[in-house]
C-alpha cells in the first residue's frame, strides 16, 4: 500500500483512476490541477505522485521539478498524451519513474503502483536493516534478528564463560568459523589466541604434524622442528573445522589430548603441556560416521560436552534483509552509496532455497555490487544459477549451424523460454511470476495462451 496522490484535470480520469487504486489497496488523495498539487504536497509526504503533464495553472513538468527538490524519496509517474511523450522521456532521465500514454487501461498503472509499492516496502525493509546493523558492533559478523537466530546467541553468551570442549554441526555455508570465533570472543581467554585449522585441507599423512608438531627428521620433508597447532593455541582457543575428516590413528592422538592436556609432538618422546580449548565443527553426521566405524565413540563425546546447531538460512528468512544489507555494506567500494535492490531481484533472492546458506548469498550480492557498478542491482546482475538463467556458449550467435534467426522469430524465442523461467521460480505461482516479469497477471495469461504454453488456466484464477 502506498499514499498516493492522483493529479489530473479530466473528472472522469481522476474517477476511474482514483477508484482503480482504491480498489487496489492504496491510499489515493485528488488534485485538479498542478497549483492544488503543490498545496497538498506542502502539507504531507506521498510515496507516489501521479501527474498529467498538461495542467491547468501549473504543469505537471513543473511540478515534477518541485517534488524534486523538495521531496527526493517521492517517485512520479507522468501521464502524457501521445504529442507529449518527449517532455516524458526527458523527465525519465532528470529522474520521473515512469510515464504512462493516453489512452492507458487502469490496470496498467494498478501493476506499476504495485511494482513501486514493492520498492518502497524493499527501502523500508533495508532502512530498518541498516538501523539495525548501525547498532551493532563493526567486528560482529553474526548477524541475525530472528527468533531462531536469538536463542543461538543466547547459547552462545551462556557456554562461552565455560572452558568445555564445543561441537558446531551445521550444514555448509552457515558460519560455523563465526561461532567459533564470537565463543572465543566472549570467552575469559579473549586475550590468547584463536586458531583455526581446517582438517579436511591436509592429507592424513601431514594433518598429526599439523595438529601436534614435529621434531626434525621425523617424517620425508620434516627439515626442521616445528610447533604444531595445539601449541599455537596455547592459552587460547583451538578451531578444528571439518574434525570429522580427521583420520582414526589422529583420532587417538586427540582424545588424549582433550583427557590430559599433554601430547606427543611426532619425532619425539617428550610430552608436551598445552592449555587449550577445543571447538570443534562439522556438516556430516558424526553418529553416522561412529556407526560405520570411521569416528571413535568417546572422541565424540570428549568434543561434545556443549553443542551447537546453526540453522540454515530457509529457517531463518526474516534474516535476509539484514544480511543483504550487510554485504552490501561489505562489498560497495569506500566513499560510493549503496546499490538499491529492484523488486524482480528481490522476488528472487526471497524465493531462491540457498542451498548454500549464507555463503551462497555473500557470494550473490558481491557478484551484484560488481556486475552493477553502483547502479540498481537487477536480475541480470545475479549469478545465472540463482536467477534461472543458463550459460549458453552459442547465445547471440544464432542457430548451431552458424545461420541467423530472423529477428522477430528470435524475440519470440527467447520471450517464450523467459516466461517458462519466471514460472520455474515461481513454481507455476502465475501471479508471482507476473510481479517478477514486471506485467499484469492478464498480460501473462495472454502471453502464455499466444506462446501455447499448456495449463494457462483462466486469467481471474
Amino acid at each position: 500500500m502506498v499514499d498516493l496522490l492522483l493529479v489530473d484535470d479530466e473528472p472522469s480520469i481522476r474517477l476511474v483512476v482514483g477508484d482503480a487504486l482504491r480498489a487496489a489497496g492504496h491510499q489515493v488523495s485528488i488534485a485538479e490541477d498542478g497549483a492544488v498539487a503543490q498545496n497538498l504536497i506542502a502539507e504531507r509526504r506521498f510515496d507516489v505522485v501521479v501527474s498529467d503533464i498538461r495542467l491547468p495553472r501549473v504543469d505537471g513538468i513543473t511540478l515534477f521539478r518541485q517534488i524534486r527538490q523538495d521531496h527526493s524519496e517521492t517517485d512520479v509517474i507522468l501521464i502524457t498524451a501521445y504529442g507529449a511523450v518527449d517532455d516524458a522521456v526527458a523527465a525519465l532521465k532528470d529522474g520521473a519513474l515512469d510515464y504512462l500514454t493516453k489512452p492507458f487501461d487502469p490496470e496498467e498503472l494498478v501493476v506499476r503502483i504495485s511494482r513501486v509499492a514493492e520498492r518502497h516496502q524493499l527501502r523500508r525493509a533495508l532502512a530498518e536493516a541498516r538501523a539495525a546493523l548501525a547498532s551493532r558492533r563493526a567486528d560482529d559478523e553474526l548477524v541475525g534478528r530472528s527468533p531462531i537466530m536469538q536463542r543461538l546467541l543466547d547459547r552462545i553468551g551462556t557456554i562461552a564463560e565455560s572452558d568445555a570442549p564445543v561441537l558446531i554441526t551445521g550444514e555448509s555455508g552457515t558460519g560455523k568459523e563465526l561461532v567459533a570465533r564470537r565463543l572465543h570472543d566472549l570467552s575469559p581467554r579473549r586475550t590468547g589466541p584463536f586458531v583455526a585449522v581446517n582438517c579436511a585441507a591436509f592429507p592424513e599423512t601431514l594433518l598429526e604434524a599439523e595438529l601436534f608438531g614435529h621434531d626434525k627428521g621425523a617424517f620425508t620433508g620434516a627439515v626442521k622442528k616445528r610447533d604444531g597447532r595445539f601449541k599455537a593455541a596455547h592459552g587460547g582457543t583451538l578451531f578444528l573445522d571439518e574434525v570429522a575428516e580427521i583420520p582414526l590413528m589422529a583420532q587417538a592422538k586427540l582424545l588424549r589430548v582433550l583427557q590430559s592436556g599433554t601430547f606427543e609432538p611426532l619425532g619425539t618422546n617428550s610430552s608436551v603441556k598445552v592449555d587449550v580449548r577445543v571447538i570443534s565443527a562439522t556438516h556430516r553426521n558424526l553418529r553416522q560416521h561412529i556407526v560405520e566405524g570411521r569416528f571413535r565413540e568417546d572422541l565424540y563425546y570428549r568434543l561434545n560436552v556443549l553443542g551447537v546447531t546453526i540453522p540454515p538460512l530457509r529457517e531463518r528468512r526474516s534474516d535476509l534483509p539484514l544480511l543483504v544489507e550487510h554485504f552490501l555494506r561489505a562489498f560497495t567500494p569506500a566513499g560510493q552509496g549503496l546499490p538499491s535492490i529492484s523488486p524482480r531481484a528481490w522476488a528472487v533472492l526471497s524465493a531462491h532455497e540457498f542451498p548454500g546458506n549464507v555463503r551462497e548469498l555473500q557470494h550473490a550480492i558481491h557478484h551484484a555490487v560488481v556486475l552493477s557498478r553502483g547502479h540498481e542491482i537487477d536480475l541480470e546482475h545475479l549469478p545465472a544459477e540463482l536467477a534461472g538463467r543458463e550459460v549458453d556458449e552459442s547465445a547471440g550467435n544464432g542457430d548451431a549451424d552458424g545461420t541467423i534467426q530472423p529477428l522477430a522469430q528470435a524475440v519470440r524465442a527467447f520471450e517464450r523460454e523467459y516466461l517458462l523461467r519466471a514460472l520455474k521460480l515461481t513454481h507455476g505461482k502465475r501471479q508471482q511470476a507476473a510481479d517478477m516479469l514486471g506485467i499484469s497477471r492478464k498480460n501473462l495469461w495472454e502471453k502464455l495462451r499466444a506462446h501455447g504454453i499448456s495449463d494457462a488456466g483462466d486469467p481471474d484464477e
